[in-house]
């Protein structure tokens, strides 16, 4: 059963496939049964003609050739040799008339024997009379008919009459009537033959279109189309050939391909990857591939008709939109986190002020209320007051909690000033970058006694610079270059991804990252993006 619901058109209800292909199946073959019948006639008429003129001729040649007619025309037409020889001829061939003249024109033969002796009635008989063969259709002394002319010789090779064989034309009209006839029979049998290829044919078409009606697939290619164009991610097919056919927008964007453009080039990645399952019918779930410089996470299935594979199709997004969602969910879990170890302290320090309250150690509470105040001024306040994004801030006020816990310090220069921004996109590179690198260099101090790591926010003129130095074991200067290469890692398999998407995000977004480094010495990274602030958005 299918699970495609009837439409219910507004406007006129257009008409139906099986009526439409056999309207315009019979007109077409009943234009050509109409020519054919048309030049089939004609044949029929100029064959048939032909037919009984050369049987006339025939007839009119044999009795030429006799001798007893050659005899008979040395003769008088009284002596009545002729005559029953035209008589039997005549009957025998079912003709209106064999007349035999001699070069007058006087008749030795006639189906009226009243006419014998009397001349030959018509204009056509003179080319006889000079020796040629003629055809004719003319009316003498009976009905018209078709009048075939035979010279007749004698021995010394002499012209000595006439030779005339007439057919009548109803009997030409009918044997023309009959083989139209079988024509007329003959083009039926064609309709019938042709109306069971045509219902044969609708049934077909129909099992092929699984039913629908051609204004019916019009719509679901229209919503199909519709859809495909709405989703997020990127659709691409390929047929079993590894052709593609098809590809949404968002496809094309992530790509970076225009309209219009070949796909093989832009996402020859892709579409290998794509072409092979294509051919080995198995599926691939999550599987990443970089492409034009971005990380692509896709999905692709075999498509089957009939159990056959006919293609294969792939659903994929960019890997940097899901990264970037991970590290704003991140930043506002680490905010979260903070303001509730804060909260926590908060609620301690109030129990230890409501002790000292309770035993009237009045000065030993001022000097506590002094102490968490600095304390405040020198965590929250001060982040607070130099980074105004709290997105940002949170995430900094995490990190410097997960640095502590692992025994590190991480410290924030004196000299940072960052404006908010209403980028999110500029916040989430941000927080990508800023996490990598701070992660990275808490794994490269990991076992150390002490480490410090430093980090620098400036911003001027629309651009942030940001510093973060370390002073772990440093980085084999071999291996400077190879830090941004997806896969490449010191840490075991399966790394080796954070710095290749943050630089990835943040040349994406227009800006730099580089790298300085002294083995057993430090190690400083350098990031410089665009930044959008309230002021200059404003």
């Amino acid at each position: 059963m299918s699970d495609l619901q009837p439409f219910l058109p507004t406007r006129k209800r257009p008409m139906k496939l099986n009526t439409l292909v056999t309207l315009m199946v019979c007109a077409i073959i009943a234009s050509v049964l109409l020519v054919v019948f048309a030049l089939y006639s004609v044949q029929i008429t100029r064959a048939t003609r032909d037919d009984v003129k050369d049987t006339a001729l025939g007839i009119a040649r044999t009795l030429a050739d006799s001798p007893e007619i050659q005899r008979g025309l040395m003769q008088a037409p009284q002596e009545n040799i002729i005559q029953p020889i035209a008589q039997a001829v005549t009957k025998r061939n079912d003709l209106l008339f064999t007349v035999v003249t001699d070069m007058r024109g006087i008749r030795y033969s006639h189906p009226n024997e009243a006419l014998l002796g009397l001349h030959f009635i018509g204009d056509d008989l003179p080319p006889a009379l000079e020796g040629k063969e003629n055809v004719s259709v003319n009316r003498g002394a009976l009905a018209e008919a078709l009048r075939v002319f035979t010279p007749v010789y004698d021995g010394q090779h002499e012209q000595i009459g006439v030779v005339v064989v007439g057919i009548s034309l109803n009997k030409v009209e009918e044997q023309i009537a009959r083989g139209r006839l079988n024509a007329v029979w003959t083009i039926l049998f064609s309709i019938f033959m042709s109306s069971m290829a045509i219902w044969g044919l609708v049934r077909v078409l129909k099992r092929i279109l699984f039913g629908l009606e051609p204004y019916e697939i019009s719509a679901l290619f229209e919503q199909r189309q519709a859809m495909l164009q709405s989703l997020r991610e990127g659709v691409l097919a390929v047929d079993i050939h590894g052709r593609v056919t098809m590809i949404n927008q968002t496809a094309r964007e992530i790509l970076l391909l225009p309209s219009g453009k070949q796909t093989e080039n832009a996402s020859a990645p892709l579409l290998a990857s794509l072409r092979d399952v294509s051919k080995t019918g198995v599926a691939r779930q999550d599987q990443e591939i970089s492409c034009n410089g971005r990380l692509l996470l896709c999905n692709m299935v075999p498509v089957k008709s009939q159990d056959r594979v006919i293609g294969a199709i792939t659903t994929f997004r960019d890997k940097t939109e899901i990264s970037q969602l991970m590290q704003r969910l991140d930043g506002m879990v680490n905010y979260v986190d903070a303001l509730r170890a804060h909260t926590h302290e908060f609620m301690n320090k109030l129990h230890v002020i409501l002790g000292l309250l309770n035993i009237k150690r009045y000065d030993k509470l001022e000097e506590y209320i002094l102490q968490t105040a600095h304390h405040y001024q020198t965590d929250i306040g001060t982040i607070q007051s130099k980074v105004k994004s709290p997105v940002v801030a949170g995430f900094l006020l995490g990190k410097i909690n997960r640095a502590k816990e692992a025994g590190i310090t991480l410290t924030l220069a004196d000299e940072s000033q960052i404006p908010d921004t209403a980028s999110e996109e500029q916040v989430a590179v941000l927080i990508t970058a800023l996490g990598n690198l701070i992660e990275n260099a808490l794994d490269a101090m990991e076992g150390q006694q002490e480490g410090e790591i430093g980090l620098l926010l400036h911003y001027q003129n629309g651009w942030l610079s940001c510093e973060v130095s370390d002073d772990g074991p440093g980085i084999d200067p071999t291996q400077l270059e190879s830090i941004f290469t997806k896969g490449f890692s010191t840490k075991g398999e399966n790394r080796g991804v954070g710095l290749f998407l943050a630089r990835q995000q943040i040349q994406n977004l227009g800006g730099d990252i580089s790298v300085e480094s002294e083995p057993g010495v430090f190690t400083q990274f350098f990031v410089h993006i665009p930044w959008d602030s309230e002021r200059k958005i404003a």
